[in-house]
């Protein structure tokens, strides 16, 4: 349990901008990260252990991938209980991301609007700050954290490359991932998820595959790799992602053969549900709880397509433990939390894996 509760800690960071409390919340984890310091808000791990993809994971509740971009704080964020940890999402080349102010708050909502746009120091620098991390070599139980690595295109890459950009990074991160995630649901690079689409879906998926297997024999393990699909795909739109899926996922008995899965889901174009409220018209995507039953509906789904046994990562709108245990009752395998863990901090991650655990599925 923490030494510092977090109630303590908020109400400084929310007099902050959002993303200059992002970058100090960062800033500290990155200086005291592999040093006591950690008890101050570090939480021990829910040993539930759990297969999923062919991973041995320690249990089910992992951080969703956006919080820390250039994975300096891979360790300080292991310290807080997550059974495992995805950085990222990371582009071949350092870019900017768009103009700020580009994050903002719906604190009434327990929502946030981020437009970052891929926002970090590129491949290189990634992968040194992924190199320095302690935390394979770190206790905590029989079952050690799981990384994974979350690619992007970068946002001067035409759409039309899109694919150099993804088999760029795979190569990079290849070595250094538990699983990677290709990232093609991002609402704030101009048409990337045009790359969900049915011919566009299955080019990528075609390419990434030939080049995991080349990657396979190079570093003598094959690795699952996970797209990560947004909420705002209608019925229509799911069932080709799944059936996409199911070609590159599946054996030819058509059971699940660990080399594919899915993160359902990023953040929503949608206002439904925050109409009215300070920024919600700001561009971006918004997560937080109003994602929650968007996000489950879509995991339902595609556990209605792809059947038992197919990884699926449910994400959006994990504001508590009750609603980490909803993500596995539409269908999901593992969790992973980000915005609830700005508006709740680290014990979220700890009474989730608890809940989760005590759930059957």
């Amino acid at each position: 349990m923490s030494l510092l509760p977090y109630s303590l800690a908020r109400p400084f960071l929310f007099s902050m901008d959002p993303e200059a409390a992002h970058e100090v919340t960062l800033g500290g984890l990155a200086a005291i990260q592999r040093s006591p310091l950690t008890c101050l808000y570090g939480e021990n791990r829910v040993d539930d252990p759990a297969t999923v993809a062919g991973l041995n994971f320690p249990n089910r509740v992992g951080l969703a991938a956006g919080l820390d971009k250039n994975a300096r704080c891979i360790d300080g964020l292991a310290a807080m209980g997550f059974g495992f940890v995805e950085v990222g999402t990371v582009t071949p080349l350092a870019q900017p991301g768009n103009p700020k102010p580009r994050m903002f708050r719906l604190p009434t909502a327990n929502a946030l609007i981020n437009r970052l746009g891929f926002n970090n120091e590129g491949l290189q620098a990634f992968l040194t700050n992924v190199q320095q991390a302690r935390f394979r070599k770190q206790g905590g139980g029989a079952t050690p954290l799981l990384l994974g690595l979350n690619i992007g295109k970068n946002a001067a890459t035409p759409i039309e490359r899109a694919t150099e950009d993804y088999l760029t990074c795979l190569d990079g991160v290849y070595p250094h991932a538990d699983y990677v995630t290709v990232n093609i649901s991002s609402p704030n690079t101009q048409n990337l998820r045009s790359l969900q689409s049915d011919e566009a879906l299955d080019a990528l998926l075609g390419a990434v595959t030939e080049r995991r297997e080349q990657l396979a024999q190079r570093h003598g393990k094959r690795i699952p790799i996970f797209v990560k699909i947004a909420p705002d795909l209608d019925g229509a739109q799911i069932d080709v992602v799944a059936a996409t899926l199911q070609r590159y996922g599946c054996d030819s008995d058509g059971q699940p053969n660990n080399a594919w899965g899915v993160i359902a889901t990023n953040t929503t174009l949608s206002r439904e549900a925050v109409q009215g409220m300070p920024h919600a018209t700001e561009a971006g995507g918004l997560s937080g709880a109003p994602v929650l039953e968007m996000s489950n509906k879509v995991i339902a789904q595609l556990r209605g397509k792809l059947g038992a046994g197919f990884p699926i990562v449910g994400v959006g709108g994990v504001m508590s433990a009750a609603d980490a245990v909803s993500k596995m009752q539409a269908g999901a395998d593992l969790v992973q939390i980000y915005t609830g863990l700005i508006y709740k901090g680290p014990a979220l991650v700890r009474e989730s894996a608890h809940a989760v655990k005590a759930f059957k599925r």
